[in-house]
């Protein structure tokens, strides 16, 4: 899971990982705020109304859900379902509310926290990306805070100053990941029966 305030730089982190490993699959999240300029439905989000997300939720379709900023956010089930069941690694993009729903359902799922080096960056970057209006963005801003409180709830943290660096960073968390002893059995049942640590 990576987790950031508004602003950190977690989209484009997380778009430049998927570039680089072609083996990861990103959930994409569906919310009800509408899409911004550029912005493709099914690639960076799913654009659902009001009335369509209440039924996701109501038909426990959604692994988590949150309301950030005036908007509901979820992440849908069924990829998720797809992916486990076949082992294949899921990058999930989602704010802290529905990683702390996450790890209540997956413990052994790893949260990575992007922070930005300062809040005045973080300023700087909504601005620079011209997608919300002043007053929106003021409200990104102060609960930025709040945001970046929970960042001890992830095992690591990055700080992205610098894009590259930060890239490399999380590069190294995921394949890191990937060797944890259950995902090498998901991946390679035979070769652990073969050596009799498997019934």
């Amino acid at each position: 899971m990576v987790v950031a305030p508004s602003g950190a730089g977690k989209s484009s982190l997380v778009n430049a990982l998927l570039a680089r490993d072609p083996t990861l699959c990103l959930s994409v999240s569906c919310t009800t705020r509408p899409a911004r300029s550029g912005e493709t439905e099914g690639k960076d989000y799913r654009f659902v109304t009001k009335e369509q997300f209440d039924a996701m939720r109501h038909q426990n379709q959604l692994l988590e859900w949150a309301e950030v900023h005036g908007n509901f956010y979820g992440t849908p089930r069924d990829k998720i379902d797809q992916a486990t069941a076949f082992g294949q690694d899921i990058l999930l993009e989602i704010d802290w509310q529905g990683a702390r729903q996450v790890k209540q359902l997956f413990p052994q799922a790893i949260g990575v926290f992007i922070l930005p080096p300062a809040i005045s960056t973080l300023r700087e970057r909504l601005t620079q990306r011209g997608q919300d209006a002043e007053a929106v963005i003021q409200r990104r801003i102060e609960a930025a805070s709040e945001e970046i409180s929970h960042a001890p709830e992830c095992e690591y943290v990055i700080i992205n100053q610098d894009f590259s660096i930060a890239l490399t960073q999380l590069s190294q968390i995921i394949e890191t990941a990937k060797l944890r002893y259950p995902r090498q059995l998901a991946r390679h049942p035979e070769l652990f029966r073969s050596f009799d640590l498997l019934p």
